[in-house]
């Protein structure tokens, strides 16, 4: 059986994309799509993917009607934090170390929830 590879894009709705999409760069450095094909996009590194349908009362994304959350690997869970609030944005870091990592929660400009990963290094 064929199988995928790995996500070649997360697409979703905004109420300002250009906005949103400028925060993503300058706060996460995720890239935007290119505009033209001279522009290398957004490369991720090798590693992990979860890919995990939730219940749909599920309370772990925050607000009840978002219907998607983003999780981020990073290496270095400690830096991104104090890089993000240096910018201004309000994270909340898990204080608990789970035997997979460390998790982060914040939201971006428009209330979506976004969660960072700093694996252990053993997955």
């Amino acid at each position: 059986m064929e199988s995928v590879t790995g996500i070649g894009g997360l697409f979703f709705r905004a109420k300002d994309p250009e906005l949103l999409g400028r925060w993503y760069r300058q706060h996460l450095g995720a890239n935007l799509i290119p505009s033209d094909y001279s522009e290398p996009p957004w490369q991720q590194q090798e590693g992990p993917t979860i890919f995990m349908p939730f219940a749909q009362d599920t309370t772990y994304f925050g607000d009840a009607q978002r219907m998607w959350m983003v999780n981020f690997r990073v290496s270095n869970l400690d830096a991104m934090v104090a890089q993000l609030r240096a910018g201004g944005v309000e994270v909340a870091v898990d204080p608990e170390a789970y035997p997979h990592g460390r998790f982060a929660r914040l939201q971006d400009p428009e209330g979506n929830p976004i969660e960072l990963w700093e694996p252990d290094g053993q997955d």
